[in-house]
Order: C-alpha cells, then structure tokens, then sequence
C-alpha cells in the first residue's frame, strides 16, 4: 500500500506527520540551516534540469509547457522517480521545495506523477 504524498515548501515547519522528508530542489533552499530541514533525503535528480527551471522562470503563463517538458525529462531519467515510488510504498512522505509559488512549481507535476493523496501546503 502506497503511503500519503504531500508537498510543503521547506520553509513550512515541520510536523511530525511528515513521514520521510525528500527536499526535491536540484540547489539547496537559501535560508535554510540543514539542521532546520529536517531532512531524511535530498534527491536532486528528480528536479527539472537547469536550463528548464531558467527557461521556466516560474511564471504562470508557461506552468502547462513546462510540466509537460519535465515530464518528458523525468522520463528520460526514470531512476529519481522509481525512488520515490519505493519509498512512498514503505510510507508518507512529504516532498519539499523552495518555490514560493504553492500551485505553479515542479513539486506539484512530481505529486501528480506519483499519484499524490493529499497536499500539506
């Protein structure tokens, strides 16, 4: 049985029904002490490339085009996603990000990827 997926941004607090705390940002959150993360695991690879997260910019105008590219992007690359299947399927799991955007970001396309149950942020 596959645990709960939520998304938070990092900058949330912690709680303690988080389950495993994955930071799912290719570059780590400014601000934030990796005391203060919390973090179980940090899993670059799932985060859209570079070139694609400048391209993006996050802005709302390009969400649709861009999640259809980090799809295509994480299908070429498929072992960060095989990852996180495995460890949702031991628990809940609450993938974080930095993005100040709670809607448009590539942590919302990487839920829906994974079949999210619920979101936390």
């Amino acid at each position: 049985m596959m645990g709960v997926i939520r998304i938070k941004r990092i900058y949330d607090p912690f709680a303690e029904t988080d389950g495993t705390r994955v930071l799912v940002d290719r570059i780590w959150p400014r601000g934030v002490s990796k005391d203060a993360a919390k973090l179980d695991l940090w899993m670059k690879d799932v985060a859209p490339s570079t070139e694609l997260r400048t391209w993006f910019g996050h802005d709302p105008s390009r969400f649709k085009t861009f999640a259809e590219r980090y799809r295509k992007e994480l299908r070429a690359h498929p072992d960060g996603v095989s990852k996180l299947r495995e460890i949702t399927s031991r628990g809940d799991v609450t993938m974080l990000y930095a993005a100040r955007d709670r809607e448009v970001n590539h942590a919302v396309v990487l839920a829906q990827i994974l079949g999210a149950q619920s979101r936390d942020d």
